[in-house]
């Protein structure tokens, strides 16, 4: 994935946010030409705007929006001299294009009753699922359009591979599994939200156990458990799953809602209850 053009499009399949950085104007010797461009995501570089110290810093002004949600373009002169560590001795002018709208990145673990009934409705949302189970079986033949099936012999090792600021739902056919997942999500700690389904008697269980493992109460009580929004009653899997994708949705709204994106797309540059909840 080398290319700008390849990069942005395997980016947004992927629904990953970067900035597209574009080189508009040169004067005296640069290290490449108007128009060279490269794409700048939160972990990787892709193409090259003539690399030294102006890439390095487009890579950081790219990675502080990125980080900010700045959706904003705008431009930035750089003399390329001495304080640049440049010697080309000429000037540019880079454009900062963010492309892709930041998606909420959301790990089911569990593809029991109510993962059946949730990943759907979660799927018709702007956001990226992983469906993650150790039961290949469980899973329905038809999986919905942005959700990627996981099948894991070990899917606690799954969470070291979800992205920061990821939405996490545990509700496995196995509490101590749910326990195991509950104490990786919590070593990490870097989740935007994270839920646990089960009754308060499951977290009060919990969190003995997680104190035993020397969890800080602190982190413990970022745990949503029960989760779920509690005008929506009743114990049937979709009413659970309803309950549970209405939180997601309005904590998504929160982070997400108020800076929808008007960068263009890679088609215009191409000639996730306080209450009881029953257990699967």
């Amino acid at each position: 994935m080398n290319h700008w053009i390849s990069a942005l499009a395997e980016l947004q399949t992927r629904g990953e946010a970067c900035v597209l950085v574009t080189i508009i104007e040169e004067k005296g010797s640069t290290p490449r030409n108007a128009g060279s461009k490269m794409v700048v995501s939160a972990s990787g570089l892709y193409d090259t705007i003539g690399g030294g110290h102006l890439e390095f810093k487009a890579m950081h002004i790219a990675r502080e929006m990125l980080a900010s949600g700045r959706q904003d373009t705008h431009l930035e002169r750089f003399s390329l001299g001495a304080s640049l560590g440049q010697c080309c001795g000429g000037a540019t002018v880079l454009l900062f294009e963010p492309m892709g709208q930041p998606q909420a990145q959301i790990a089911v673990f569990g593809a029991g009753h109510v993962g059946r009934a949730l990943v759907p409705l979660l799927a018709s949302l702007p956001v990226r699922v992983r469906w993650i189970d150790s039961r290949e079986q469980e899973f329905p033949a038809l999986i919905p359009a942005g959700v990627s099936r996981i099948v894991s012999e070990e899917p606690v090792d799954e969470v070291d591979n979800l992205p920061a600021g990821s939405y996490c739902i545990v509700m496995t056919h196995n509490h101590q599994l749910d326990l195991e997942l509950t104490a990786a999500i919590l070593k990490r700690n870097d989740f935007t939200w994270f839920g646990l389904i089960g009754s308060k008697t499951k977290r009060a269980k919990f969190e003995h156990r997680l104190r035993d493992r020397g969890f800080e109460p602190a982190v413990v009580q970022r745990m949503r458990c029960p989760m779920g929004i509690g005008e929506v009653k009743g114990k049937l899997p979709i009413e659970i799953a309803v309950s549970i994708a209405g939180e997601i949705i309005a904590t998504y709204n929160a982070a997400f809602g108020s800076g929808a994106s008007s960068a263009p797309s890679v088609a215009q540059l191409l000639p996730m209850s306080r209450r009881s909840q029953a257990v699967q």
